[in-house]
Formats: structure tokens, sequence, C-alpha cells
């Protein structure tokens, strides 16, 4: 039976061996892709009553200020580590 850390250090190099061996990335991201958009969608279209046109433009819209929402939040984290490592000096 392997250790916790064996078990890591297996999957570290199981994954660049899989992606090593994949001629077509796309084929192993699509359904990832395909869920992601899907949210957007039902997110800004509940009811399915926008033409393709908008309901894609405003599942944009949403995707990119669900990021810029994440990449705020880990600067905000990453400030706050700053500040706890120098002792809550500026």
């Amino acid at each position: 039976m392997s250790t916790p850390t064996e078990r890591t250090l297996q999957a570290r190099i199981a994954a660049p061996e899989s992606w090593a061996r994949t001629g077509d990335r796309s084929k192993r991201t699509n359904n990832a892709r395909a869920a992601g958009q899907s949210k957007f969608d039902r997110l800004v279209d509940p009811d399915g009553l926008l033409s393709p046109e908008e309901r894609a433009y405003r599942a944009d819209q949403a995707r990119k200020a669900h990021y810029t929402r994440l990449a705020l939040k880990s600067a905000q984290s990453r400030r706050r580590g700053r500040e706890r490592r120098r002792g809550g000096e500026f």
C-alpha cells in the first residue's frame, strides 16, 4: 500500500504522461468547456427566452465578471497574507 506522499507523486507523474500521449487536447476538454458554457447560459437565461446571440453575449459577460471576481478575491487574499507576514504593517 502506498503512502499519501507516494500517491501524490504517482499522480504528479501520471498526469503529464497522459497529456504527453494526447494528440488533440480539445477532445479531452470539450465536455468540461460545454458544461461551463451551459452554466453561464442557464445563469443569464434560465427560461431559454433569449436569442442565441444575446444569450452568448450575456453569458460571456457573466463569465468575465465571475473570473474577475475570483481574481479580486485572490488579490485580496494575497494582500492579507502579506500583511500577516509583516505583522500588519503596510
